[in-house]
C-alpha cells in the first residue's frame, strides 16, 4: 500500500480519536467509569500508536522542514 494511501486513511481516524479524547474527558463525570476507561484510556492508547505511525511515514518531510543542514 502507498504511503499517501495510509496516511489519507490515518489522518481521519487520528482525527477522530482526538475527539473522543476531547468529548470523554469534557464529559467525565457523566460517563461510567467502565466506559470511560474504555472510550479514554483505551482511545489515547491507539491514538498514541496512530500518532507514532504518522510521525514514521512524514520522517522525511519532518527533517526537510525541521533540520538544517550543515
Amino acid at each position: 500500500m502507498k504511503k499517501q494511501t495510509v496516511l489519507n486513511v490515518l489522518n481521519p481516524i487520528l482525527a477522530v480519536l482526538l475527539l473522543n479524547q476531547l468529548v470523554t474527558a469534557a464529559f467525565h463525570d457523566s460517563l461510567p467509569h467502565e466506559t470511560y476507561e474504555l472510550l479514554h484510556e483505551g482511545g489515547g492508547i491507539v491514538l498514541s500508536i496512530g500518532v507514532v505511525l504518522h510521525i514514521l511515514l512524514n520522517w522525511n518531510w519532518i527533517k526537510a522542514s525541521f533540520v538544517k543542514n550543515k
